[in-house]
């Protein structure tokens, strides 16, 4: 067997004693050292498919390596989910998260994983208000005609959705608790069938995310009543909150960027700097607000505390409106 000098022996254990601490710097310093997946968990042109597109794009000519983007869809989401939450956590495999990861903690009993502890937050990117939108013929004009209507007609009314389960429909269900009224859930298989029948006069009220019903409000094929953030939307800057009306109504569409929980923490700042960056460019800013976005900029903690909020209260709404996946 090789026998070591005291020199050499001090040296390799000096060596092997700063190796953990000097570690996780380089990592962050010399990141991304190949490819980066984003995974996404929606067919291609959606919405959160287009900004991992913009992210990716940006982070590729910052950081020196390809950004790609891979469209896992599946399960409300899940599907991309699982295969981020098993990936290696070196940074290389993210997440574009979104609202229906934070639902689905609560709407799925039998999940392999929970978003919530087996995810690292990394930055949000952005967050788009719902449109309460009626078809024109609708008597309705304004919130409170639309809740003294639908308390003079209950079940009567028959609201629409892209699915039982989805963010259309638990701000739908939100709506109801909140203005003690009832209506008639009608889930479809997508926005863009409940966005048609809407637009035919066959379903009376959808919760719609922005941007998608902004073209038929515009071309006054749809009603908008309300959107359903605290402020009014930059996009449709005429058009009043829910919350005008029914004090404590808030609702949206959010995305952001998240990674495997093991992910050390310098890798992490490293894109949560990045993403920021980003989002405080000009033409990124732009480019979000044509989609209807509000840039939710901060640190990966502030996303945290995001992610952590939204699934408290849609594990209240789910509860009290007793919603069970297909």
């Amino acid at each position: 067997m090789m026998k070591l000098d005291r020199r050499q022996f001090l040296h390799l254990a000096a060596g092997a004693t700063a190796l953990p601490v000097a570690s996780p710097l380089a990592w962050a310093q010399t990141y991304p050292t190949r490819p980066v997946r984003i995974v996404v968990g929606f067919p291609p042109g959606g919405v959160s498919d287009i900004l991992a597109r913009l992210l990716g794009e940006w982070l590729s000519e910052r950081l020196g390596q390809p950004f790609i983007i891979e469209n896992r869809p599946g399960a409300g989401g899940n599907v991309a989910t699982e295969s981020v939450v098993r990936a290696a956590p070196d940074g290389h495999t993210l997440l574009l998260c979104a609202t229906s990861d934070a639902i689905s903690v609560s709407l799925y009993d039998k999940l392999n994983f929970n978003f919530v502890r087996d995810i690292a937050p990394v930055a949000g990117i952005m967050r788009a208000p719902l449109v309460m939108v009626v078809n024109p013929s609708f008597s309705a004009k304004t919130v409170p005609e639309f809740i003294a209507y639908a308390k003079a007609n209950p079940g009567k009314i028959n609201m629409a959705s892209s699915g039982i389960g989805t963010a259309t429909h638990l701000a739908g269900e939100l709506f109801k608790m909140m203005a003690s009224i009832d209506m008639q859930h009608v889930p479809y298989r997508g926005i863009g069938p409940a966005l048609t029948d809407l637009v035919g006069g066959r379903v009376d009220v959808l919760f719609g995310v922005m941007p998608t019903p902004i073209e038929q409000v515009k071309a006054g094929k749809l009603r908008a009543l309300a959107v359903t953030t605290a402020r009014r939307s930059d996009a449709l800057p005429d058009i009043p909150t829910v919350g005008e009306f029914l004090p404590g109504f808030e609702t949206s569409g959010w995305q952001g960027i998240s990674a495997p929980k093991k992910v050390p923490a310098e890798i992490i700042a490293r894109l949560n700097r990045e993403i920021n960056a980003a989002l405080a460019d000009p033409k990124m800013k732009t480019k979000l607000v044509d989609m209807g976005g509000m840039v939710i900029a901060g640190s990966a903690a502030d996303f945290g505390k995001l992610v952590s909020d939204e699934t408290q209260k849609w594990a209240k709404v789910i509860r009290a409106a007793n919603v069970k996946p297909d």
